[in-house]
């Protein structure tokens, strides 16, 4: 009987979240396993990872196979070289302590790289937040000018409507002042008809 370590799917549709397992490789993928040893979730960015080290390493070192996702993650978590150091201290190559003193500066290593990667994920977050607060903020003084604009055409046609009233008025008071001034009296007209 070939032992794998693998994912089972859980989730739901396009929010896929894997179970860690070690299995029957003849079994099917979210059927039967032994144990469960983690957890897996490639949603989140970095994909989150929850994993039993020490049940991990010690499928490994009976034999267990992992597929190529879990190895992976198995590698990304540290299982791998801890296992690759201890069969080293196994054959003689260095002792136990200078297993340890590598496997802790490798841990160091990843972790910084990890954390390298968080930083510019959050980095870019923050960067993309500022250029759409610019975008938006460009839009909106795009409105406030097509606004004033608009604002400032009504009152210019108000104007020119109220204009013409005010040029009718004055035209038919200067209408009413003229007859005035040309008005002469009766008596001056019939003189003037009988001199001709």
């Amino acid at each position: 009987m070939a032992v794998r370590i693998r994912l089972a799917r859980k989730g739901r549709k396009r929010k896929a979240f894997y179970h860690i397992v070690v299995a029957d490789s003849r079994s099917p993928r979210d059927g039967r396993y032994i144990e469960k040893i983690g957890s897996y979730n490639p949603v989140t960015n970095p994909a989150t990872i929850e994993l039993d080290f020490d049940k991990a390493l010690g499928w490994l070192q009976n034999g267990a196979l992992p597929t190529e996702t879990c190895r992976a993650i198995l590698s990304s978590k540290g299982v791998l070289i801890k296992k690759h150091l201890l069969e080293g201290v196994k054959k003689g190559a260095f002792d136990d302590a200078e297993a340890t003193r590598r496997f802790e500066a490798w841990m160091k290593q990843n972790e910084e790289k990890l954390e390298a990667k968080r930083a510019g994920l959050e980095k870019s977050k923050d960067d993309e937040i500022v250029k759409k607060l610019a975008a938006e903020k460009k839009v909106n003084e795009a409105r406030a000018a097509a606004l004033a604009k608009k604002q400032a055409e009504l009152a210019a046609r108000e104007a020119a409507e109220n204009q013409p009233e005010a040029t009718a008025e004055e035209a038919a008071a200067e209408s009413t002042a003229e007859p005035a001034e040309n008005t002469t009296t009766p008596e001056e007209t019939s003189g003037e008809t009988a001199q001709e």
